[in-house]
């Protein structure tokens, strides 16, 4: 047992002592607190001792090969606990389901304790230690983590850094006047300072919540709540606010979750005169966080939510000496991809791809056509004002496209947090309903829905090539459409994200297996390209991705090539035939889905529709 102990010691002293410099500098740049460093250090030991050997063994392997992620195999998906399987013990029980559905990393949406009707959507936690008692217990989610490991399926979740709920302990003893929990937010007796942050930090929601702080007669202060006034911003000038959170990471990760993703990176440090936005601040804290994984648990993942576009998301990654963020979304490219739908123009697009194409290929993105938000129009309206296309028209346009209003459009949807002064909105709804599949089903159109499951898998196929990580919405995979119900429900009927985070429809994913129905053909040709995508190693992360001229603006086409392999993706999002005029002269392809062999010159693409095409023999570089 000695030796034991001794080897796990060596391993963490090797490690620390590899990181502990830049970990000491980085935390005494921020606080300048050497009795609070301690503690932390004593702290990150101690969580290392009760990780379990297991989770050790997974570290190692993972240290091994650091870019286990970053291979064609990898494919995600998002749920809500209750709305999949009802609870925690319930998810494990539909491991075979997601395994059917070549899943091999799940996203369990926020599931800690929050307060009823004041949670939005879980992202207000009162208890950092607590699942949620509808859906279970901690010792129930570290057994579905263990269940999941040796079904070689990553566990991902939500850490909500940025605030608390205010029925966290914290904040009811700041509400009760208690000084040392008061300063681990943003108390202020009067407006003064608060008005002087309202002049340069924009609002979050301004309609819903505006505003950047809340007033409470109780205490006779103010209180910075960024979001909504049940969610009180942490401070994290306050050393111990670090301290407690990271501990909190590290029990996470000591009950197997594998991916952390860091909700709202950005808002983390405030000052003064500032947007409170993206401050050099935050990086240390993320690169603190990186380095305290990289000591205790170096086989779990940071995922940061940062909402920009990809070029300024960027310096989030950090450096190759000093990485922060092992992934990141690319949140600007699904919303430009719902604009081209809209619009039958790849131009936009295009011209996004090219820039994400071109950033290093040591940078992994997470690539989706929907997520449980909404989709906000934060389009490069720069480049769109030089073909005429002008910001506020545009957004009108969307949103009413998406609504089924006008453009020919087949999608359903509602639209949330609409601003009638500014007439911006963002909008929600589910892939299968902005394909015109909701629509067709009500109407019993068999031609119509032929075309909207055309567009749906197009989409998917369009997603699967991208370069990084791609990952499905759950219902998504069996064409799951709007759920309106949540207007029965006085918690959530002001909210309209809850349309598209409907109860998965367990009926459709029996129906799986009959390629006749809705379901049945989506998931299988889902399926189908799924495994083309982990079957061919021009698919890895790593891979030199581009894009192609097809002298067409309705036609996408993306390249890939890895190891003297290629493929290319054609993509047609007009509801006309189309021809891609490209001219790949470069040897003969093979049509992946049927084994039609051809050459990639003046393409043939019937509407809706996409090809694959891979090159027949090898060669060293494009």
């Amino acid at each position: 047992m000695n030796k034991k102990k001794e080897k796990q010691d060596s391993v963490f002293n090797s490690r620390l002592g590899c990181f502990h410099d830049e970990l000491r500098w980085l935390y005494m740049e921020l606080y300048d607190n050497s009795s609070m460093f301690a503690e932390l250090c004593d702290n990150l030991y101690d969580f290392y001792k009760e990780r379990s050997n297991d989770l050790k063994e997974r570290d190692l392997k993972r240290v091994e090969r650091p870019d286990w992620y970053k291979q064609n195999d990898m494919l995600g998906m998002m749920f809500y606990i209750d709305n999949f399987a009802g609870n925690i013990p319930g998810v494990e029980e539909k491991l075979e389901y997601l395994e059917k559905s070549n899943i091999n990393y799940i996203h369990l949406m926020p599931f800690l304790e929050t307060p009823e009707g004041r949670s939005d959507g879980g992202y207000a936690v009162s208890d950092f230690r607590k699942v949620q008692e509808k859906l279970g217990t901690m010792e129930e989610l570290e057994h579905l983590t263990a269940a999941c490991h040796k079904k070689n399926i990553n566990v991902c979740m939500d850490f909500v850094m940025n605030h608390t709920s205010e029925d966290h302990e914290w904040a009811k003893k700041a509400r009760q006047g208690d000084g040392e929990y008061m300063d681990r937010y943003f108390f202020y007796k009067d407006y003064a300072i608060p008005e002087m942050y309202e002049k340069t930090v924009p609002q979050v929601f301004p309609t819903t919540a505006p505003g950047n702080f809340t007033w409470l007669p109780d205490v006779g202060h103010y209180v910075m709540t960024s979001f909504y006034p049940y969610q009180w911003d942490l401070n994290y000038k306050n050393p111990r606010v670090f301290n407690e959170m990271m501990y909190n990471f590290l029990y996470f990760a000591n009950h197997g979750i594998d991916i952390v993703r860091i909700d709202a990176v950005p808002y983390i440090w405030k000052e003064l005169n500032t947007q409170c936005r993206n401050l050099k601040q935050v990086h240390t804290i993320v690169r603190l966080m990186r380095l305290i994984s990289e000591i205790v648990c170096p086989g779990v993942l940071l995922l940061g939510e940062v909402v920009m576009e990809p070029e300024k998301v960027v310096p989030y990654f950090g450096t190759i000496k000093k990485p922060e963020c092992h992934m990141l979304y690319n949140v600007t490219t699904m919303a430009t991809m719902w604009h081209t739908v809209a619009t039958r123009d790849v131009r936009l697009l295009k011209k996004q791809l090219d820039i994400v194409n071109a950033l290093p290929k040591k940078y992994v993105f997470l690539n989706y056509l929907r997520c449980h938000d909404d989709i906000g129009w934060g389009l490069d309206y720069g480049t769109l004002q030089c073909e005429g296309i002008k910001e506020r028209s545009h957004k009108h346009y969307l949103n009413n496209y998406f609504q089924g209003l006008e453009g020919n459009s087949n999608s359903r949807g509602e639209l949330y947090n609409a601003d009638p002064v500014t007439g911006d909105a963002r909008f929600c709804g589910t892939t299968a309903s902005m394909c015109g599949i909701e629509k067709a089903g009500f109407e019993q159109k068999e031609e119509d829905m032929e075309k909207a499951i055309r567009l749906d898998i197009m989409l998917h196929a369009y997603l699967f090539m991208l370069s990084g990580i791609p990952v499905l919405y759950s219902g998504d995979e069996v064409g799951q459409v709007n759920d309106y119900t949540y207007k029965d429900d006085p918690n959530k009927a002001d909210d309209s994200r809850y349309i598209h985070r409907g109860t998965f429809p367990w009926h459709l994913a029996e129906q799986v297996d009959d390629e006749t129905g809705v379901a049945g053909q989506i998931f299988n040709q889902l399926g189908r390209l799924e495994n083309i995508r982990k079957s061919e190693k021009a698919f890895v992360c790593q891979a030199d991705t581009w894009t192609i001229d097809t002298f067409d603006s309705s036609v996408l086409c993306i390249g890939r090539h890895y190891e003297g392999e290629k493929i290319l993706g054609i993509f047609n999002f007009s509801e006309y035939d189309k021809t891609a005029w490209i001219n790949e002269a470069d040897g003969i392809y093979m049509d992946m889905l049927n084994g039609q062999k051809m050459k990639a010159v003046g393409v043939n693409v019937p509407a809706y529709n996409f090809l694959y095409l891979k090159r027949e023999g090898s060669d060293e570089k494009v």
